[in-house]
């Protein structure tokens, strides 16, 4: 794990970033003293571009507007 000082942090932080994203764990000292470590939230969960898709055509598929169009919903709420 490395040591980097605050003002160093402050400065680079988007480089930081970079780095903890691909795993590393970074700590931020103060006048020598640890502080804060970065690393990546240990609940990191992104879900599939693929599945969010499929899910919302498997909502969609059971959702029924009553005959309606979307089109002819939005035009009754401007009366």
């Amino acid at each position: 794990m490395e040591t980097v000082g605050a003002y160093e942090a402050k400065t680079h932080l988007p480089r930081l970033l970079d780095r903890v994203a691909r795993g590393e764990k970074i700590t931020i000292t103060r006048h020598g003293a640890p502080v804060a470590v970065l690393q990546q939230p240990e609940n990191k969960s992104f879900t599939d571009v693929r599945e969010t898709i499929e899910a919302l055509r498997r909502f969609r598929a059971k959702m029924s507007l009553g005959g309606f169009s979307i089109r002819e919903l939005m035009e009754e709420g401007r009366r």
